[in-house]
């Protein structure tokens, strides 16, 4: 029996509901519209951007400016379409939702928890990586004790009112924020000379060594690959808009604002790298931005961007906790997990589903420490082209949402699509080229045949549920 200060939603009914009905969620609404606009802001600018970029400058020259605009405008895309499905429907499932109910139950059921899983399995990397540096600094604290101590930190915090969660990933988002329009500055300022001891670089950088594109467009699509899933994380802020005062028209804010600046701020960025720096100096699994640091002057770096990195990565260990355990919670609510995961705090916190996401999060984080190079590496490789996957079952969705929309309720389109169905129907066929594109390269080939088989697993264990629904 449920106490008064944790209830237990009713789960929603078995056939897939109207894309116009939205189910009262049972959540807190604590977050704040400055609250969702960082996330949007802060969601994607992670170690991917300050230390992943400098494998994308390896093959791409200064063509990784064009890469990271293709990858860029597909993520754009991606969240515009999710965007004007969350404004109209706002739910803590958000695409997980969306999807059951553009296509059914096996639908929502896949993605969902193929999202849940890639969430606590990169969660272990982000968890091993900030207590790597931690270890770094406090060499007498073990790195297993400061994986310890940031997993019961954010647990904590998730556990708590969920404007907790919202003020942990602002002031994360802001730093992070402030640290990307800092570098950009400095780096305007070294590019026109205007710094002390520097002269004017001009275009030197972008025209040596091999010109703009040395590796040619081979080497962009190499680009490509090796940046696109730096965007992920962007989803978060449309699973975080149901718990805000007003859904519908703050998670249309939070896109708009979000996705143009996100652009600036990757594409800025690497053009005053490739600017600046001779794109033959780039070290992969280096970060170039302690390069430029370096070069302009400025002193400790590396320690400075240490710092950055160590904050986007609690940051991104922080939302990715609470995605998953509001993935997890809606699954619950539509029949697709425990029942037992619906409790609900008086504050109106998900604590069983913020529990069952950490547990099975912790159990990532000591594989990747106890087994990096095996158990762990196919945890990873299994989820390593699963965002695609999701992105596919956005744009879809999308594509039958919009039609029903339009007719029936046309006044909750408050965010539209741009160039509708067209624009969707051309992200679809760029994330299938990256599919093949993964597939014909040899280091990326792994990621896509695991991931294959994780998703091959996940709808054959949807069928078997759909079949024995239909049978009952």
């Amino acid at each position: 029996m449920s106490t008064p200060r944790e209830r237990e939603p009713p789960t929603m009914r078995d056939a897939p509901p109207s894309p116009l009905v939205t189910e009262p969620e049972p959540l807190s609404h604590g977050l704040k519209q400055r609250h969702l606009t960082m996330l949007g802001l802060g969601g994607v600018i992670g170690a991917g951007l300050f230390v992943g970029s400098g494998a994308g400058i390896a093959v791409a020259g200064p063509g990784i400016v064009v890469s990271y605009l293709i990858a860029g405008a597909l993520a754009m895309l991606v969240m515009r379409m999710l965007g004007e499905m969350s404004a109209a429907m706002p739910a803590s499932g958000a695409f997980s939702v969306h999807a059951e109910r553009a296509l059914g139950r096996w639908a929502g059921f896949s993605v969902g928890w193929l999202y849940w899983f890639l969430l606590v399995v990169v969660l272990a990397v982000e968890a091993t990586g900030a207590a790597r540096i931690a270890h770094g600094w406090v060499p007498d604290v073990p790195q297993w004790g400061w994986v310890l101590i940031f997993m019961i930190v954010f647990t904590v915090a998730n556990l708590a009112a969920v404007k907790n969660f919202g003020e942990f990933e602002f002031w994360f988002a802001a730093l992070k924020v402030g640290a990307i329009v800092l570098f950009l500055v400095l780096g305007v300022l070294a590019i026109v000379g205007w710094l002390p001891d520097t002269d004017p670089v001009g275009l030197a950088n972008l025209t040596g060594q091999g010109g703009f594109l040395p590796n040619g467009w081979s080497g962009v699509i190499s680009g490509v690959l090796a940046v696109v899933f730096a965007f992920g994380g962007l989803e978060v802020v449309t699973i975080a808009a149901a718990e805000s005062d007003d859904p519908a028209r703050n998670v249309a804010r939070a896109v708009r604002s979000a996705v143009w600046r996100i652009l600036l701020f990757y594409v800025g960025s690497m053009l005053v790298i490739v600017t600046l720096l001779p794109w033959t100096s780039m070290e992969p699994g280096e970060s170039p931005y302690v390069a430029v640091l370096d070069a302009i002057g400025v002193p400790a770096a590396g320690q400075i961007m240490n710092v950055v990195v160590f904050v986007a990565l609690l940051s991104a260990l922080n939302a990715n906790l609470y995605g998953s355990s509001r993935m997890v919670f809606s699954l619950a609510e539509r029949g697709e997990a425990p029942k037992g995961l619906l409790r609900v705090s008086g504050g109106g916190v998900p604590r069983r589903a913020v529990l069952a996401s950490v547990a099975f999060g912790f159990v990532s984080v000591l594989l990747n420490l106890k087994w990096p190079d095996s158990v762990f590496l196919y945890m990873l490789n299994a989820v390593g082209a699963v965002l695609l996957f999701v992105w596919a079952l956005i744009a879809v969705s999308q594509l039958r949402l919009r039609r029903r929309i339009e007719r029936e309720a046309p006044q909750t389109l408050t965010l539209r699509m741009w160039g509708f169905p067209w624009l969707t129907w051309v992200a679809l066929a760029a994330m299938g080229a990256v599919l093949v594109l993964m597939l014909l390269d040899d280091s990326a080939r792994p990621q896509v045949l695991w991931s294959g088989a994780a998703t091959g697993a996940v709808l054959l264990v949807a069928g078997v549920r759909e079949l024995r629904t239909k049978r009952d």
